[in-house]
């Protein structure tokens, strides 16, 4: 991870830049720059993974134009080598110095080309303006707002924009900003026909595209570490890579000290793939003396994301402080595209399409947001295969009446992919999904509902929860989030468009907790 900021006016001098933009050093701690680009700003904190000596600091610059990108371009080495036969030359190793050459060959078409997950700010010098852009479905974090002077200004988080800027807005995944205006380049998950491919060609190309989603994700200059829960995806992640890589791969598990659900069976998928395997262990009071913490770098008050932060975030400390590693991968956006527990209640195949178009297109306010922040505050780089452009754009295109599940086993489709490869145990493969933030212990949740339930009275609650027009929070719990949240984003809720919620408008999901232990067909999930 790294973090950037790019300012169009200078409204602020160098030195009081420097304050807003070192709330993000924890994403780039290893060099840091801010560069005058005559109008404006470009500012960047680095995190070396790519392209490791001095040489791969940004910003990079060409002819005037300047660039600061946090992201992974995948495939860079032969881009690469294109442009250096175009006579173009580098200086480093690093996958973000093609972009300015690739800007001066394709213009704003550039980001549509790109097989990346990124957030970058241009600098322009013929038209002395920045473009701005993020990946399609938000991979990379970026927000935007405005100074008095009508500037705009860009930032990794939103928390450099807090003081800055009156109103802080998440920016549009899979859009440029140029010329004072926002435009979509890249749409995944609009369908406009649907592929109609048998059972066992769609499994066989999830298969090969995962598998492709996952080797270009091994590419890394900096050591490499993957999170490994016990469920489903995360596991095929680990065994893809430990049999692609062809050696030993270090894997990460966390779990509350005295009923963790998955631990086990992460232990079993690490030793099944001969992992080198770390147990971490989580207390009651760590959680709870955590919380605040976490909220303050999430930047959200939804209670799923929240609740599944918490290990993530102490299972990413853990690694910050005790290993070299710098790169995780992780499993997260499967859900989306191949189904919830309770998308079970879809009550049609098109329904089921339209949850998963807006579950994907929100992704970088929930789940996406959860795994940048719990590893980007721990100064390492996320990676996450399922949310390869290529691997997301199939999976949306299957007919859905094959996603929905009709199989009596979510995900089907992805178990039945890999079925024949063995990568493995078959009670790993076919074991029912249990939610993250419950399989790191069911008492996790419990401990936080508890603890919420003692700092309100009923009365207090009423009162306390009527002062929010927006996103009301409808439990102690959330009232709990949000009074932290609101003392780190006043007046910043729209940035999370809601709670990530069930849909409740299908007969079985109208429930009032997000967990998926609210709802009948959880059965021997959390087991």
């Amino acid at each position: 991870m790294c973090a950037i900021m790019g300012f169009s006016t200078k409204k602020l001098d160098k030195h009081e830049i420097w304050e807003y933009f070192d709330r993000t050093l924890s994403r780039g701690p290893d060099m840091s720059k801010i560069m005058d680009t005559g109008s404006g700003w470009l500012c960047f904190h680095r995190l070396a993974i790519m392209g490791l000596t001095e040489a791969g600091m940004q910003p990079f610059e060409l002819d005037g134009d300047m660039v600061v990108c946090n992201g992974e371009l995948y495939g860079f080495r032969p881009l690469k080598r294109q442009l250096t036969e175009k006579g173009y030359e580098f200086k480093s190793g690093s996958d973000c110095e093609i972009i300015l050459p690739l800007y001066r060959e394709y213009g704003l078409s550039m980001f549509a080309k790109l097989d990346a997950e990124f957030a970058m700010i241009i600098y322009d010098h013929k038209t002395d303006s920045l473009i701005a852009a993020r990946d399609p479905i938000g991979i990379r974090p970026l927000f935007y707002g405005y100074l008095d002077d009508g500037g705009i200004v860009f930032a990794s988080e939103a928390k450099n924009l807090i003081g800055l800027c009156k109103e802080v807005c998440p920016f549009p995944p899979g859009h440029y900003y140029a010329d004072g205006k926002f435009v979509r380049y890249a749409d995944l998950t609009t369908v406009t026909e649907y592929c109609h491919d048998n059972l066992e060609t769609v499994c066989r190309t999830i298969r090969n595209k995962l598998i492709a989603g996952v080797d270009k994700r091994l590419d890394a200059d900096a050591p490499l570490g993957f999170l490994l829960s016990g469920g489903l995806d995360s596991s095929l992640v680990c065994a893809i890579s430990a049999l692609v890589l062809g050696k030993k791969i270090r894997t990460f598990a966390i779990g509350m000290d005295k009923d963790a659900i998955d631990l086990k069976y992460a232990r079993e998928v690490a030793d099944y793939i001969g992992a080198d395997h770390t147990e971490v262990y989580m207390t009651r009071q760590q959680v709870l003396d955590t919380l605040e913490e976490v909220i303050s770098l999430l930047g959200t008050y939804d209670i799923t994301t929240i609740r599944a932060s918490m290990g993530m975030y102490l299972c990413c400390k853990a690694i910050h402080e005790q290993t070299d590693i710098r790169v995780l991968l992780t499993g997260e956006i499967s859900d989306e595209l191949f189904g919830y527990k309770y998308t079970d209640f879809a009550p049609s195949p098109e329904a089921f399409q339209q949850e998963a178009k807006k579950r994907v297109d929100e992704l970088y306010m929930y789940d996406v947001l959860r795994a940048d922040r719990c590893i980007s505050a721990n100064s390492l780089e996320a990676r996450v295969p399922f949310g390869d452009l290529d691997f997301v754009k199939y999976v949306m295109n299957i007919d859905p009446a094959m996603k929905v599940n009709t199989y009596d086993m979510g995900k089907y489709l992805l178990r039945h992919a890999f079925e024949k490869d063995h990568l493995l145990p078959d009670d790993i493969l076919w074991r029912q999904k249990a939610a993250f933030s419950d399989a790191v212990g069911h008492s996790m949740v419990d401990d936080l509902k508890e603890y919420a339930e003692t700092k309100y009275t009923d009365a207090e609650f009423e009162e306390k929860r009527k002062k929010y027009d927006f996103a009301q929070p409808f439990t102690k719990e959330s009232l709990l989030y949000r009074e932290i949240f609101e003392k780190y984003y006043p007046g910043q809720a729209p940035m999370v468009k809601d709670f990530w919620m069930p849909n409740k408008s299908w007969k079985g999901c109208d429930v009032n907790d997000p967990s998926a232990r609210v709802l009948s067909n959880y059965g021997e999930s959390g087991t």
